[in-house]
């Protein structure tokens, strides 16, 4: 029998906001450090600590408020896949806040060696595709949306394939100038960051499906990913050497 109890829907409703709060400023710090990075911005720095510092003090705040909500009424079905849902995607938003301050911090490095500096496109492109992931997830969490949520889960092969393509440039340009082998460096931290943000927002989606759903779809691939997410029955397995490359 699902909660009637008006307390703690309440409660419930606090604690959704607060995570869609948290993950707002995420997505900012993400795109805040892309910008000091490629326009030398370097007081958004100081902006992204700031933020880092607020993410911190949320996660621990929802986290004690989920662990009180599940004690205190021993919520059923929807209620508590939401709050365990929850609970799990606080631990990949805080780890992409972790990762936006990394970009952050290596940018104003960067800006402040004050030597010729050529910002990577692909770099300033994984950022915008991660933060709108970041947004999506949020999004198809807010709305309940696990079609929505399986399409965040399909972008992360494109910001794979970016950070490739972003390894191979700054490697060739680690190769033609051996002088900017300490800078090349630094970007390939700041693309592998990015990929990382992209893994943390495709594991906030496949939350969204289970919270919705009911069904886990870590490690089914993209398309169970998408068919489970409509309702749809899994495809039936195949031997591994005729499996489908999602």
């Amino acid at each position: 029998m699902e909660h009637t109890n008006k307390q703690f829907h309440s409660e419930l409703e606090m604690t959704r906001s607060m995570f869609l709060q948290m993950g707002g400023l995420v997505e900012s710090m993400v795109l805040d450090g892309i910008r000091a990075l490629s326009r030398g911005e370097l007081q958004l720095v100081d902006r992204v600590r700031e933020h880092e510092r607020q993410v911190n003090q949320l996660e621990i705040d929802i986290d004690g408020r989920i662990s009180q909500l599940i004690a205190r009424n021993q919520p059923t079905a929807g209620d508590l896949r939401l709050l365990l849902s929850v609970s799990k995607m606080l631990t990949d938003m805080e780890r992409c806040g972790d990762e936006a301050e990394k970009i952050a911090k290596v940018a104003r490095r960067l800006h402040e060696a004050d030597t010729s500096y050529e910002p990577v496109v692909e770099l300033r492109h994984m950022a915008d595709a991660v933060a709108g992931m970041i947004r999506a997830a949020l999004d198809a969490f807010a709305r309940e949306d696990p079609v929505a949520a399986a399409q965040v889960v399909r972008n992360d092969k494109d910001v794979d394939k970016e950070w490739k393509a972003s390894l191979r440039h700054i490697i060739t340009y680690m190769i033609e100038d051996p002088r900017t082998i300490s800078r090349s460096i630094d970007l390939i931290f700041i693309a592998r960051a990015l990929e990382r943000i992209g893994d943390h927002a495709k594991n906030m989606a496949e939350r969204v499906i289970y919270m919705v759903r009911g069904d886990d779809v870590r490690h089914t691939g993209v398309s169970n990913t998408e068919r489970l997410a409509r309702g749809e029955p899994l495809e039936p397995r195949r031997e591994a050497s005729e499996a489908p490359r999602d």
